[in-house]
């Protein structure tokens, strides 16, 4: 099988920090259902799968996650 020739760039746009997510106090929903954790860490939102904490995780300002929640509640993703 070839090699992958795929080089990785960051994201245009990405002016967040690499946040050190090893000491983070991640919390699951208070029904314990589902596989998010958050965390909040240096003035952002953490967010990641918890049954493969070790995967990359999703990084929020203040305001992108108000904006998340916010369509949460509203059904703007629910698929059904």
């Amino acid at each position: 099988m070839a090699e992958s020739t795929i080089e990785q760039h960051p994201l245009a746009g990405w002016d967040k920090p690499e946040l050190d997510l090893s000491k983070a106090d991640w919390q699951s929903s208070s029904r314990g259902r589902g596989d998010v954790q958050i965390a909040f860490v240096e003035g952002f939102i953490a967010m990641r799968n918890s049954g493969r904490p070790q995967s990359p995780s999703l990084i929020f300002t203040p305001a992108e996650w108000g904006a998340f929640v916010s369509g949460a509640r509203e059904g703007e993703f629910d698929l059904t």
